[in-house]
């Protein structure tokens, strides 16, 4: 006798990273309480886990994210959690981001091991990370250290700073907050304002298929937040507008506070020699109404779509960016 659907535990797909895995089990820990059902973690491995090259090298777009899709395609889990900085603009047929929980801390952290700030460190320091973004912020902010291109996960990289190898490494500040990390290495938490991050930085998404079941849907939707959604629409907006990869040299950061969104997004050369930025606010309600009855979001009652208008505003954004000559900043590859 066959087991009832909605008995059976709810496969969801990760990456075997310890941060992957952390990040999962929180989402797993939240829908069963609000399903009912046991939630199972797949382990899948990506690309991204075993292709050691540099990132810069290898190209961020959907590395960690494609052989988990085929999975979920494949009927192999029922449900994907992502770090949403790491997953491209396009959905794949068939796929949709059903939530997008509560965002963490969307910052950086130095890490170092006395404490010095990113622009203090002396010359010649070594500052670790493998993103194209970081290193050209790096260049701009601290022109005066020695970038490091590393990969490997966060207790390596902490160690790499222990041991003196490298003076500094700089890391999402919700991965180690998912992480519970407790190194007693000094921590330097950068301001948004003049140091935003990657589009989608301290979220996660939540995927699953088109044709999954109501119920799945239905518990799906109650881990959506809505703010979070519309902020991480409108920074994925600009990323999809400069038609940029997740590991092009640019950063978007946009918090909503009642009907309106305020975005701060930049696009950096490869060495931090120049810059591009924009600092808006814009109305989630004025001017974006939508059409026709596609994309994610419920309607309000008068038609309009805050969702539409966030991936809107992001667009335009990103038009703005290309006037002021951002295609200049990076090649065509990177973006």
């Amino acid at each position: 006798m066959t087991t009832p659907i909605l008995q059976r535990p709810i496969r969801l797909g990760t990456r075997r990273s310890a941060l992957a895995l952390a990040q999962s089990g929180h989402v797993a820990t939240a829908l069963e309480k609000i399903s009912g059902r046991k939630v199972e973690l797949v382990p899948i491995v990506s690309e991204g886990d075993t292709n050691r090259a540099s990132l810069s090298e290898i190209g961020g777009l959907g590395i960690f994210a494609t052989r988990l899709r085929e999975a979920l395609l494949a009927g192999e889990c029922d449900i994907l959690v992502h770090s949403l900085k790491d997953l491209p603009t396009d959905v794949p047929a068939g796929l949709l981001i059903a939530a997008t929980p509560v965002r963490e801390d969307a910052r950086d952290v130095v890490i170092t091991r006395d404490g010095t700030p990113l622009h203090q460190l002396a010359a010649g320091a070594k500052v670790g990370t493998g993103s194209p973004r970081r290193i050209a912020q790096v260049h701009r902010h601290a022109p005066r250290a020695e970038v490091v291109d590393i990969r490997g996960n966060v207790d390596s990289r902490l160690a790499r700073v222990e041991s003196g190898e490298l003076d500094a490494v700089i890391l999402a500040a919700a991965g180690l907050s998912r992480l519970g990390s407790e190194t007693t290495l000094a921590r330097e938490y950068l301001g948004l304002a003049e140091w935003p991050t990657a589009p989608g930085q301290g979220s996660l998404a939540v995927e699953t298929t088109m044709d999954a079941s109501a119920e799945l849907l239905a518990a799906l939707a109650q881990l959506d937040d809505a703010d979070t959604r519309l902020a991480i629409t409108a920074e994925r907006g600009i990323l999809e507008g400069l038609d940029a990869g997740c590991q092009a040299p640019m950063a978007a950061h946009a918090v909503v506070t009642g009907d309106s969104i305020h975005v701060r997004t930049a696009v950096y050369a490869p060495e931090g020699e120049r810059q591009i930025g924009l600092d808006v606010t814009e109305s989630l309600s004025r001017g974006y109404i939508r059409l026709n009855g596609s994309g994610n979001g419920a309607d309000t009652a008068d038609g309009a779509d805050p969702n539409h208008a966030a991936r809107e505003i992001g667009l335009s954004i990103a038009r703005r960016l290309l006037a002021q000559g951002a295609a200049e900043l990076v090649s065509r590859e990177q973006l």
